[in-house]
Formats: C-alpha cells, structure tokens, sequence
C-alpha cells in the first residue's frame, strides 16, 4: 500500500509500499482510592479491619514481603529473577536482558522472566500521634525504591511488561508493542508478513493489514489495551502483594491512563543502499532549514546490501555504538513531543511521532481519549511530513516571487510588502521556515527567539508580530484559528524555502566565488556539490567580465 502524503509519492519508484501503524504504547496503572491520605487509610480498614496497625514498619513489611513472595516463586517455577544494580530506567537495555531470556517455543504464553532495580516512586510517610491522630502525606523527594518488571509472552499481544511497585498504593506501568499485537493478528488472519525486529519488511495484502492495524485506532480500541492489562495484572503480579480472594475483598481494580504513545509511517524501499542515499541527501537538504543541531550516526557492525558509491562522505556528527546497520536518526523536538526520521532493519524507512507525555497534546491522559490521541499524533505526523517534502522539494510562483515586494492588505489593512533585500527579513524568513514544523504552530514570542539568535541584535515580539502581517498578507503564514500562534501555508511554506535556497545556496556561493581575483582550483575529496558549484562560478566570472561588472 503507497501512502497519499508527497514525501511518499516523491519516492514512489523505489518502494515496495508503505504503512502506518501505532508503535510503543506505555499505560500507567493506578488504584484510585489509595491515591489520597483519606482513602489509603479507608483501603486499609478494609484489608486489616483496622488502621490502628497502619505505620510506616507495616508498609516496610509489605513490601519486604511482596520481594519475598516473588524470589520465592521464580525459584520454584525456574524463572530468571535478576537485579539490574544500574540504569534500572533504561528501557533499551533492560530490554536486551530480557531478549536473551524469551521463550523459543512460539507457543508459549505467560511469566518467562523478572528484572528488579531501584527507582523513585511516590511512597506514604506515615505519622502516628500519642493523642491517637495520625499524618499520612508523601515522602519529598520521592525515594529510590525496588520495581519489578514483570515480562510476559500474551497471545494476543506477544512480549508485553508490567512494572510494579510493591510500595503500596502499588502503582504499575505496562509496555505493550503494537507492531507484535498486528503481526499476531495478520497471522489468525492468514495474511503473510516478514518482521525483522520491530518492522515488517513485506506484507502480502496491504489492504487486509491496513484493517487491522486501524483496529486500534477507531473509538473503542482502547477497550483492547484495559482488557490484556487485566489479563496478567492480578493473576501474575498483584497476587505477590494481594491474594486473588483480598484483591475481591476489598475491591482492588486498577485504573488505566495513557502516558506515552508513538505513532510512524514506514517506507518499504526496494534496496537498502539506495535508501541510506535518499536519506542522508534529505538530511543534507533540511537539516539546515529546520535548525537541526545534531545529526547522529550509528555505525553498525556490518553494512547494508549492496555497496555504497565512492566518494559519497556523511556529513554528520557520528558516535560510535554497534547495531546491525548503521543507523542515522534525524530529530526534531517539540517539547514533550519528538518527530525523528531513522532507517529501520535493512530497508526500512520510519518516520515517527513520539509523545514521552501524552498530556502535551491537550486531551487529557484517560484511557477513553486513546482514538483522539492516536489521531492527534497522526496529524503531527502529517504536518512533519508535509514540511520535510516541501524543503526537500520546494519551489515559487513566478507571480507570487514579483508581488512580494508590493504593499498588500490584511482584511481592511493596508500592509507594507516583504523587502527580500532586508536582513531582517532573510532573518525572519529563516526564522519561520525553522518553526514550520512544530505541530501546533509557532507564537511571535518565538520567532522573535529565533531572529535575535540569527540577527545577533534586539528583536521583539512586536516586531515580529508586524512582520507576521506582512507575510500573512501575501498567504505565506496564517493564524491557528481560536489562538495566537502561527503557520505555514500549504502555498507559502515551498515559497519560502525556495527563496532561502536561492540565497544561501545559489546567489551567495556564486557572488563568493567572483570577487577573488584567485584562480578558482579544485579541493581533494571535492563534493559534487562543490564541483558544480566551481564550474559555474569560473562562468559567472567570464560573464561579470564580458558585461563589464565589477564584482
């Protein structure tokens, strides 16, 4: 299946088709009324009849013996139980521990393994009084306290964790893997799939998978997400804690709300080579427009198929780790937000949104929001891609290029017309074209950030909402309805990239090379680049003397 958006059609010949599907999705779990000093103390009434036991040696004891309970049972049933003394938080690499623990039977399902480690984690402080009065608040800052991670093999949705704390209210955060929940689907469905680690790289009908990785993004999908929590939450975790018989005593039921979401649209290219070729032109081309500071590449311990052309250098800041492939992730935040371009197996291309707090997208973190979220996430996505094809590949209207300089009108005001020739124009232009793609446009605060970093001198809010107006007028900038922030047209983002272009890459190299008298050599290990650049400055030079212009 070939997507609809440009960046795709742009590259339609060296596909074998694309698709779009939700990626990592972390839930936290929480039981509600433990959450307040009043109803923690209500939920130990109800388990021990009584609070007058509730002191913080009790909480100490329940979670001594919650770690007992499960070293106790990994034991029994021959469960790899191991400590992580260090980075406990980095998911990439408690993620290779258990890799090396997962079940080769494909049919196995349930607890293979168990990783602990230490971790901040919101706890109860719990002061008695001699009058009988009793203080129960947080302890600030949070102690570092044991988690466990508990990772399990679901039928439905493959590899899944499950976090928990054994410090009551016995908070937990699950991990689930979509790409794992369609390819376990496409399987029932009889539809044929190739997955290299967490990407499919061939699909034998695109219709029927589309179906069903939509499945998780119509209203009411997230019913699926609850429904594999509670599967494995009470039975394999909880009961360490909480016996099935107290947990329905007193009521213990978790409440779901979604943290972390990523979504991505993966681009099946035919030759891996010709991949990295397309990508590390595209990031020579935007890099510099969008204000990227940092390119890194990741070489791998062997190369892609095929051999790369001689002669071809990357232009990147590189750090030396060991992957299969080498790998270059281009990225662009937004604050909690994260859109970054990366290559994927050996010709996979994904492009991807990632939302580390899903609250920065405005609807809330329940559970029930999940569709709006998911679908929130596919429109920065859009606007993402939207913006790097009209970098990539932008271009002006001749009409629009000899109307810029004269006055316009905004509504029943008169506006002055864009002055190319300003530095203070080139400045906001870059400054615009830098902000084109954050996903819910960009503030004059902003832009007035940007242009004094560019200018090197005072520029403010005012000013730039003055220019705004002048670039809003001749349709290349509009207002976000129902807000103060700004951006792009669909017409006015390729216009302004054109003409950045043209001066940076075009007017100023050439005017560089023509006014030295030096003779005009070859560099070794010269870019093609550069090459061309040189030919045609050795012309311009002819030119400038046969009009009899002084450069």
């Amino acid at each position: 299946m070939i997507a609809s958006d440009e960046f795709s059609k742009d590259y339609t010949d060296y596909l074998n088709g694309t698709y779009d599907l939700v990626d990592r999705i972390v839930l936290n779990g929480y039981y509600r009324i433990a959450q307040s000093p009043g109803g923690f103390r209500v939920f130990w009434r109800q388990l021990h009849g009584t609070d007058a036991n509730l002191d913080n040696t009790h909480l100490m004891r329940w979670a001594g013996r919650f770690a007992r309970r499960v070293h106790v049972f990994a034991a029994k049933n021959h469960i790899p139980i191991i400590e992580c003394k260090k980075s406990f938080e980095d998911d990439k690499r408690k993620h290779e521990i258990a890799a090396e623990h997962l079940p080769t039977d494909p049919a196995y399902t349930g607890l293979f393994c168990i990783l602990y480690g230490r971790a901040p984690a919101p706890i109860w402080d719990i002061k008695r009084f001699r009058n009988g009065a009793i203080d129960i608040r947080r302890q600030k800052p949070y102690p570092y306290v044991n988690h466990y991670s508990f990772h399990i093999i679901d039928p439905e949705w493959g590899h899944l964790i499950i976090k928990l704390c054994p410090h009551l209210p016995c908070n937990t955060q699950i991990i689930l893997n979509a790409h794992e929940y369609v390819a376990r689907q496409a399987k029932k469905a009889q539809i044929a799939v190739e997955k290299v680690d967490n990407c499919f790289t061939s699909i034998s009908n695109g219709a029927g998978f589309a179906q069903i990785a939509d499945t998780m993004t119509v209203p009411g999908g997230e019913g699926q997400l609850a429904e594999v929590c509670d599967r494995w939450i009470y039975s394999c975790c909880l009961c360490f804690a909480l016996s099935l018989r107290e947990q329905q005593e007193v009521g213990f039921r978790y409440q779901y709300s979604l943290y972390q979401a990523e979504y991505s649209r993966n681009l099946l290219f035919h030759s891996g080579r010709v991949m990295d070729e397309l990508l590390e032109s595209l990031i020579d081309r935007t890099r510099a427009p969008l204000n990227i500071q940092t390119v890194k590449t990741i070489f791998g311990a062997k190369q892609r198929p095929h051999r790369r052309k001689k002669g071809k250098r990357r232009r990147c800041e590189k750090v030396v780790e060991t992957p299969d492939y080498d790998l270059t992730v281009f990225k662009v935040h937004f604050g909690k937000l994260t859109a970054k371009i990366y290559s994927k197996g050996e010709h996979v291309l994904r492009i991807e949104v990632i939302a580390h707090n899903v609250s920065e997208l405005g609807f809330g973190r329940d559970l029930s929001k999940f569709s709006q979220i998911i679908a929130a996430l596919r429109a920065i996505l859009e606007r993402f891609i939207k913006v790097l094809s009209a970098i990539n590949a932008s271009f002006i209207d001749l009409g629009l290029l000899d109307g810029l300089s004269h006055a316009g009108t905004l509504g029943r005001a008169r506006v002055a017309g864009i002055d190319l020739d300003r530095c203070r124009i080139q400045a906001v232009m870059a400054a615009v074209l830098a902000l084109a793609a954050m996903p819910r446009g960009f503030q004059a605060r902003q832009l007035a950030t940007r242009v004094r970093a560019i200018l090197g001198a005072e520029y403010t809010p005012r000013q730039a909402a003055y220019d705004l107006r002048k670039f809003r007028a001749k349709g290349l900038v509009e207002k976000v309805a129902r807000s103060r922030r700004y951006q792009t047209t669909d017409r006015g983002l390729p216009a302004i990239a054109a003409l950045s272009t043209i001066r940076d890459k075009v007017i100023r190299p050439l005017l560089a090379g023509t006014v030295s008298d030096k003779e005009i050599k070859p560099q070794q290990n010269e870019h093609a680049i550069d090459h061309q650049y040189r030919k045609i400055q050795m012309e311009t030079a002819t030119l400038f003397q046969i009009l009899g212009i002084a450069a």
